[in-house]
């Protein structure tokens, strides 16, 4: 488990990096005894599944718990279990002692066993365990042994994948979809769910952590950001996720708090490497000169963005912080004209992006001018991300603009350094093939140590950098918003539960 100084490390190392100030509450006292009304962004569309992106929610709300997580380091951490040896193909977990379910039978390593292996045999596992050949069994009274095709050097950060709850095993004997009420672990019991529009929760007093921070909590699934943002200024929610820049001001002028903090995700400009004219290194370069990354996070988004550095930016410790230099466009001019490209010959391209993250056709305008003054003339095209990913993906284009998150479901950069950069990556849309990269990215499938990855995550990215693989435009920022609450601790990686932490305010 997460503890309030852990926590509390991790929320300072947010902020400092978003360049945000402290946040966190609204005023008033905490009122454990009282209740809270919360607006959440993202409804459950499959009836809370575990093999969908639906168990991760039930982490969120405090409700499911896995066997570990990850603590301010983003390495694994205690949480159902609390120990854990590799020992060649398989990974021996010590169950937390003293564990009961919320229909009261106690945590045992069969009952690991069946959660498991039910989120395991389904027809699409989570992408956490997906394709390893997983298998689980009991090992011993207070053990589960986990075993995989190949040694596995993350096995404990997979498990902190919220899709990897364990239920009790009542959950499990229908032989259909689990029954998630009343069956977990967590802080928060789930009480009742009406569909997709909300749920209701009440604490677990006889959890084996720390209590949860209200005594009853009613969660309202909002889609609509502007929604959210009236729920909080009329007093109807006090706490509220994911409202845009546009409703800040507002929502602080009604005297809510606001926390911004890194989001796991990036904006990135790609260039296809697999033709001309990004096939040369020095466009790619003279790209990456005559766009002013400060500019697009603080003024075109805002501030709702941070320039990215790198790959990863300022949501995971292996990520660069160091805001990345304006443009120039003297440089940008000299290196294009190397290449042969001049006011003669000046260079066009194609930018695609598409609207279903609504940054990105502001960000595109954006780069045509900044591209402009650097002598490259830019046509853009705003489709459907579906019609334009064949197409990217085969190489059939110039520059695309695309939003990515650069973690797959648990604290590990391996899957997308593999996946997005590698010669024969599944999702290679640069068309970046490298046998050092390629070498480098290989080492972390042998690779246990938490600090050893990490560093070969940092190294993997400045060989990104170094190579112009691509322009690293922005990382966006996460929101909440708090009003007659207090406790929120911002967690980029998305694993820690928000709900429980969180304490209705009096006064």
């Amino acid at each position: 488990m997460i503890t309030r100084k852990t926590a509390s490390l991790l929320v300072a190392c947010a902020l400092v990096l978003a360049g945000c100030g402290a946040g966190g509450g609204s005023g008033g006292t905490p009122d454990p005894a009282g209740e809270l009304t919360v607006a959440l962004q993202f409804p459950p569309r499959a009836d809370y599944a575990f093999d969908a992106d639906d168990g991760a929610r039930l982490q969120t709300l405090g409700v499911a718990e896995t066997l570990t997580t990850v603590d301010a380091d983003a390495r694994p951490a205690p949480m159902l279990a609390t120990a854990w040896e590799q020992q060649g193909n398989a990974w021996r977990f010590t169950l937390r002692s003293g564990v009961r379910f919320h229909d009261g039978t106690p945590l045992t390593p069969d009952a690991v066993v069946t959660a498991l292996r039910h989120v395991a045999g389904v027809e699409a596992p989570p992408r956490a365990i997906r394709d390893i050949g997983l298998a689980v069994a009991p090992d011993g009274p207070d053990a589960v042994r986990i075993t995989t095709t190949e040694p596995d050097p993350v096995m404990p950060l997979r498990l902190s994948s919220g899709n990897l709850g364990i239920l009790a095993p009542a959950a499990y004997a229908g032989g259909g979809a689990p029954e998630y009420l009343r069956t977990a672990t967590g802080p928060f019991v789930l009480d009742s769910v009406s569909g997709s529009d909300s749920a209701q929760l009440v604490r677990n007093d006889d959890y084996w952590g720390e209590p949860a921070g209200a005594a009853r909590v009613t969660v309202r699934y909002v889609e609509d950001p502007q929604a959210r943002a009236l729920a909080i200024r009329s007093g109807d929610v006090q706490f509220a996720e994911g409202l845009p820049q546009a409703q800040l001001d507002q929502v602080r002028s009604a005297g809510a708090e606001v926390v911004e903090y890194p989001n796991a995700r990036t904006v990135p400009l790609q260039l296809n490497q697999s033709a001309a004219p990004f096939s040369d290194l020095r466009v790619r370069q003279a790209v990456t000169a005559a766009i002013d990354r400060p500019v697009l996070a603080q003024q075109v988004l805002a501030g709702g963005a941070a320039p990215a550095a790198d790959l990863f930016g300022g949501a995971v410790p292996w990520g660069g912080t160091a805001p990345p230099p304006g443009a120039d466009l003297v440089r940008a001019r000299q290196l294009l004209a190397e290449a042969g490209y001049t006011e003669q010959n000046p260079l066009t391209v194609r930018l695609w992006t598409f609207p279903n993250r609504p940054e990105l056709p502001a960000l595109a305008n954006a780069i045509q001018a900044m591209l402009g003054a650097a002598g490259v003339r830019v046509d853009i095209t705003v489709g459907t991300y579906e019609a334009q990913e064949p197409r990217v993906l085969a190489g059939d284009y110039d520059m695309f603009l695309n939003s990515r998150s650069y973690l797959s479901d648990f604290p590990d950069a391996a899957s997308t350094l593999t996946s997005d950069y590698t010669c024969e990556g599944s999702y290679a849309i640069d068309q970046y093939c490298s046998p050092a990269y390629d070498a480098l990215v290989d080492r972390l499938t042998t690779t246990v140590d938490p600090a050893a990855r990490q560093q070969m995550f940092r190294e993997a990215a400045a060989m990104l950098t170094r190579d112009a693989v691509g322009v690293m435009v922005v990382h966006p920022l996460d929101t909440a918003v708090l009003r007659g609450a207090t406790g929120f601790v911002p967690d980029p990686l998305q694993i820690r539960p928000v709900l429980p932490q969180l304490s209705p305010t009096t006064g």
